[in-house]
């Protein structure tokens, strides 16, 4: 066995018999059967089984199956004789593009650690995850090699594989008709061969695939290693195990009834470095053999084009991207109703994009919950008429949830009461890399996950959150939800978008602070905007501040980064 077991004292919660099942779509089981073999063996049999049948489309250019394995075998044989072994950590480095798919299933193969990382990040964003997860090779979009290759000396990996997206292109006039390339930091550059320094990724591929007689992972090794945004801190890195990431593909699985084998395709709007993403393409998309259209980044041109030619029928995303798709299709006059399954996430899902999306769709738009160390999906809503628009739903099948008091977490809340949610499953990972500290905070001696939101519960398992328990203003000795006083301040018709949070009192303690982004030719009129808020909040919950921003920072998923905007902001305070 490789020395990267990892020991998890929530693999399974043991039989579930719980109200919320009874609301589960029909078929859906109360319990998957957990997985006994690692994701290595997983993609070797849909290689196998599915053989020609098309794993990757990029720009029009379908890869099958039968070569996607040959392509992860000899990167495999690759990143093995630069000395990859196993539980040796590779960093990845890389947008949505198929030379992302064939990285990760090689460095699975050797037993090695695939570290997922966001390759718009900065050299100094980048940094802290190398120091903490001590790389040696990475594998890098030749774009963010430079990053990379700026790290203080004896920081920067042995050895840099740089991927030129370009080679994947069917040809060059493609690509340009396609692709908008000064927002992908392409240029013509990108013609002229690798960045400077590095192994090209052709040169990874050009010797012998791997051998029969490698090690290879077993269910319980470490699979992945994925930094968390940090809105509590410093990125920590969450390790997925094999047995992880592969319970959630069965959850999910499970949870998609009517999926088929084959015949599924996914658009993979989502960054693979994200969990999500992750989740959905490369290991749930993998195990239904099915096609993955691949974009680099999320464009709404890009994905209407592609349905006209590859329709999708799994779309998952977040709430901006399906308003987006929605709009752009009925302005060109293409149809989404080949979509059967669409799972938003990341983000509250408005009642208006629901409305929007079903109505152009046809289809459910359902919303889920999810965090990197639950691999990531714990709830989610039904593909039924059961489903509670307004809540991310109830556990996912062998999922258990428990909703303890935020100032006595021995005492487990009553139904409506607001709590901290505590999770439990095979999908719950055993702790972050190399911080036992924050470890035993997040993970209770019962094997219990602690996600830090805080929700209420109706009798039946439908869940809705209230917001992140360390977000939670402290104000003359009341809690107030951000989350809150932002959707009070959306309804004002001059707001745009706010984001609220605490900033140090004069008088000590937190006071209440709004900044908003707002429409096109206002302007702030901040008592105003106060007497508006009086009108829906306690007075203690009304913004002392409210001050304007230009644009709201957000994550890759097209999350508002409340911490970004709270540092951003405390210099006008």
């Amino acid at each position: 066995m490789p020395n990267n077991e990892c020991t998890n004292t929530a693999e399974s919660p043991g039989p579930v018999q719980q109200p919320w099942v009874a609301n589960y779509q029909a078929g859906v089981p109360a319990e998957i059967q957990m997985p006994t073999e690692s994701l290595v063996d997983m993609f070797e049999r849909s290689v196998q089984e599915a053989g020609d049948s098309p794993a990757m489309e990029f720009f029009g250019r379908r890869t099958s199956y039968r070569h996607l394995g040959q392509q992860v075998a000899r990167a495999a044989g690759g990143l093995s004789r630069l000395g990859v072994r196993a539980g040796d950590r590779v960093a990845l480095v890389l947008p949505n593009c198929p030379q992302h798919v064939v990285s990760f299933y090689a460095v699975l193969s050797l037993g090695a650690v695939v570290v997922e990382h966001n390759p718009l990040y900065t050299s100094e964003e980048l940094l802290h995850q190398f120091q903490d997860h001590g790389a040696r090779i990475a594998i890098v979009w030749d774009k963010a090699v430079s990053a990379v290759a700026s790290f203080p000396d004896g920081m920067v990996p042995e050895r840099i594989i740089s991927v030129n997206l370009l080679t994947e292109f069917p040809t060059v006039k493609r690509l340009a008709l396609s692709l908008p390339l000064r927002k992908m930091r392409t240029s013509r550059e990108a013609l002229s061969g690798p960045a400077p320094g590095t192994m090209p990724w052709r040169e990874l591929l050009a010797g012998e695939a791997l051998g029969a007689s490698a090690t290879r992972p077993g269910v319980a090794d470490l699979a992945v290693i994925g930094y968390t945004s940090g809105t509590t801190g410093r990125p920590k890195g969450a390790m997925l195990t094999h047995r992880n990431l592969y319970a959630n593909a069965l959850q999910g699985e499970a949870w998609m009834q009517g999926a088929q084998l084959r015949n599924e395709v996914l658009y993979a709007v989502l960054p693979m470095f994200h969990a999500f993403g992750m989740t959905l393409y490369l290991t749930f998309g993998i195990r239904k053999q099915g096609l993955l259209v691949l974009f680099p980044k999320f464009e709404t041109d890009l994905v209407i084009s592609a349905m006209k030619k590859t329709p999708a029928t799994v779309y998952c995303a977040v709430p901006p991207i399906y308003e987006r798709t929605a709009v752009a299709a009925q302005e060109q006059g293409v149809s989404l109703r080949s979509i059967r399954f669409a799972i938003s996430g990341a983000m509250s899902l408005p009642e208006h994009v629901v409305e929007l999306w079903e109505s152009v769709s046809g289809g459910l738009l359902v919303e889920g919950y999810g965090m990197t160390e639950s691999s990531p999906v714990a709830l989610g809503n039904p593909f039924a008429s059961t489903r509670r628009t307004g809540t991310i739903g109830v556990p996912f099948p062998s999922t258990l949830m428990k909703v303890v008091d935020i100032e006595d977490p021995s005492r487990e809340v009553t139904a409506g009461e607001p709590g901290e949610l505590l999770l439990k499953g095979p999908q719950v990972f055993p702790g972050y890399w190399n911080n036992p500290g924050e470890t035993a905070k997040t993970l209770t001696d019962g094997g219990w996950l602690r996600t830090g939101d805080i929700v209420t519960v109706d009798p039946e398992g439908f869940t809705t959150i209230v917001d992140r328990a360390k977000e939670l203003i402290i104000t003359g000795g009341f809690n107030v939800s951000p989350s809150e006083v932002e959707q009070v301040l959306r309804r004002h018709e001059s707001v745009l978008e706010a984001a609220v949070f605490g900033a140090n009192s004069p008088r000590g303690g937190e006071m209440v602070v709004a900044a908003v982004q707002l429409e096109p030719g206002t302007v702030l009129d901040e008592p105003g905007l106060r007497a508006f808020c009086k009108e829906y909040l306690a007075r203690y919950k009304v913004p002392v501040r409210i001050i304007e921003v230009p644009d709201m920072p957000r994550s890759m998923l097209g999350k508002i980064l409340r911490k970004q905007v709270k540092e951003a902001s405390e210099k006008s305070l």
